[in-house]
């Protein structure tokens, strides 16, 4: 019988007071969190650990997860990444670079298969492992420690408030974090500056995602990537809202991808814009884009597409 969980982060602030958690039913379920962290690091590692904890089960695994930003990272980009030494397309280090790698180590030999689900949207385990994640947060944030929950049946892995990128030992121990004087793992240790740029080389890689033939066919896939409120201005006038992006989807044809980008900037904190130039229908063709952050995901909120003289 296949296992079906949700795993779930969330950061106030972010980064600021962060929590994980994944949530099978009541008896199966676990949270942790760190007193600072992202929302992204929150919900990779809600599903480091609930592989670590399933990793004995030869059932397969089914993960229900909010966040494409994790799918894509496991499901596509990750071999890309490793072909090129754990760096991205452009040269620079993958964000979040030890749980990814620890995020391949268990996905080895594992049955595991994911599928996304909208958050905040009434679906019962992501509600569960929200909450949960939530908790953890809030927890962290009034300067104390969240239950960390029972954990799989038979299962010895990472505790709640240790490193959740620390392999357990060879006794099947949890191995404890390696600390600054903050006693934070360095993988949260982030100044604003390096913050930012973070959130703009992942505000690149969605808007890489996005010239996919699987995303840009794929309604779910779109539906989680751009905002509600999505308008998209073409190169020959046309003004397209999120309902005519989502019904274009169904059987689209394979396009050229192209992505050379001449900018990226941080707006605000939950804003980036992007200029880049890619192939269009009767030539190169400008495209700006605008990104914003809101319940702890990117999503794009505007396009803009010119032809190139």
């Amino acid at each position: 019988m296949t296992i079906i969980a949700a795993a779930d982060g969330s950061a106030l602030g972010n980064p600021g007071p962060a929590g994980w958690a994944w949530y099978i039913d009541a008896d199966r379920w676990r949270c942790g969190g760190w007193s600072r962290g992202t929302n992204n690091q929150g919900e990779l590692t809600a599903v480091l650990d609930l592989l670590r904890q399933t990793a004995h089960s030869d059932e397969p695994l089914h993960v229900l997860c909010d966040s494409q930003y994790v799918i894509n990272s496991i499901t596509t980009w990750m071999p890309g990444w490793k072909r090129k030494g754990w760096k991205k397309r452009d040269g620079k280090p993958v964000l979040n670079v030890e749980i990814m790698k620890a995020l391949d180590e268990a996905m080895r030999g594992r049955s595991v298969t994911f599928e996304w689900v909208k958050g905040h949207a009434g679906h019962e385990l992501n509600e569960k492992a929200d909450a949960l994640a939530n908790g953890a947060a809030q927890a962290h944030a009034s300067k104390g420690a969240p239950r960390p929950g029972p954990g799989f049946p038979g299962a010895t892995a990472v505790g709640a408030g240790e490193d959740p990128t620390a392999p357990p030992t060879a006794d099947g121990s949890a191995r404890p974090a390696a600390a600054t004087p903050s006693t934070e793992p360095d993988l949260f240790s982030m100044d604003d500056d390096e913050v930012a740029r973070a959130s703009v080389d992942l505000v690149v890689d969605l808007e890489r995602s996005l010239l996919t033939d699987a995303v840009r066919t794929d309604r779910a896939a779109l539906e989680s990537l751009l905002h509600p409120e999505w308008r998209h201005v073409c190169s020959r006038g046309e003004v397209w809202s999120l309902a005519d992006r989502l019904a274009a989807a169904e059987g689209a044809a394979p396009e050229k991808a192209g992505f050379d980008l001449i900018e990226a900037r941080e707006l605000t904190a939950d804003a980036v814009l992007l200029l880049w130039r890619g192939p269009g229908v009767d030539g190169t063709v400008l495209r700006s884009s605008v990104w914003v952050r809101s319940g702890g995901d990117w999503r794009q909120a505007f396009q803009q597409g010119t032809r190139e003289a």
